[in-house]
């Protein structure tokens, strides 16, 4: 089973930048799809990003498109999530998570790539807060 921890978490002013990354260990990231969901207090968690290797396909949820950028480095077993010009309402608890893409097509994971229970694995998450 793998393993997933997050960092990189941080406070920032708005407009700011920060990159949070995930670590995995127990198994390789390019045997899975990987996310990103958040979760902010008093509302469900939400995916934000994901992406299907082999071919690099990414999902993003409209709130944050053009501003993050989700990656993976299978040589480092790590993804990655370059978050910019962030908002206050960027803030929020936020993990990474992996689903098996032998068990996924690529046509299932573009349609259901936020859907939890899709996933696996998860970490144990990251506090990012955007001040104003």
């Amino acid at each position: 089973q793998v393993q997933l921890v997050e960092s990189g978490g941080g406070s920032v002013q708005a407009g700011g930048s920060l990159r949070i990354t995930c670590s995995a260990s127990g198994g390789s990231v390019s045997d899975y799809y990987m996310a990103w969901f958040r979760q902010t207090p008093g509302k469900e968690r939400e995916g934000v990003a994901s992406i299907y290797i082999p071919g690099g396909s990414t999902r993003y949820v409209d709130s944050v498109a053009g501003r993050f950028t989700i990656s993976q480095d299978n040589s480092k077993n790590t993804v990655y999530l370059e978050m910019n010009n962030l908002k206050p309402e960027d803030s929020g608890t936020y993990y990474c998570a992996a689903g098996p893409r032998s068990h996924t097509s690529g046509g299932i994971w573009y349609k259901a790539w936020q859907h939890e229970v899709r996933y696996n694995f998860w970490g144990q998450g990251t506090q990012v807060t955007v001040s104003s």
